[in-house]
């Protein structure tokens, strides 16, 4: 099954994060997207090595992401609440316009997530 892909500008850039011993790796994106009379932000993960391509996308660039939407359960105990968690984890992008040094990149179903050729399809 292909990933969805979402357009949007982007909002927020966070710094990556690491969690645990084995150093899981997470950055999140925001982008933002004016549809008539409301505008929604839509925070895509960035994991792994994934991290790192998006250091050079800016704020205020216009990118099409493709993701894969991530689910998990969890629950303290037997005895307390199950939760469930959504999120969106991005598989690749692709700059629309932007900055001059902003870069594209492209993933489909490979790991590297660096500069990618600009003739190559999304």
């Amino acid at each position: 099954m292909a990933d969805a892909t979402v357009t949007g500008q982007v909002h927020l850039i966070e710094p990556t994060k690491t969690f645990g011993q084995k150093g899981f790796r997470k950055r999140m994106v925001v982008l933002e997207q004016t549809n008539g009379r409301f505008t929604n932000y839509l925070p895509l993960e960035f994991v792994s090595d994934a991290c790192d391509s998006v250091d050079n996308l800016k704020v205020g660039d216009k990118v099409k992401v493709s993701y894969r939407l991530t689910g998990r359960k969890w629950q303290r105990d037997e005895m307390s609440e199950v939760k469930f968690f959504l999120s969106a984890e991005a598989t690749g992008f692709q700059l629309i316009s932007g900055g001059e040094s902003s870069a594209s990149a492209v993933a489909d179903d490979e790991p590297d997530f660096g500069p990618a050729d600009e003739s190559a399809p999304f």
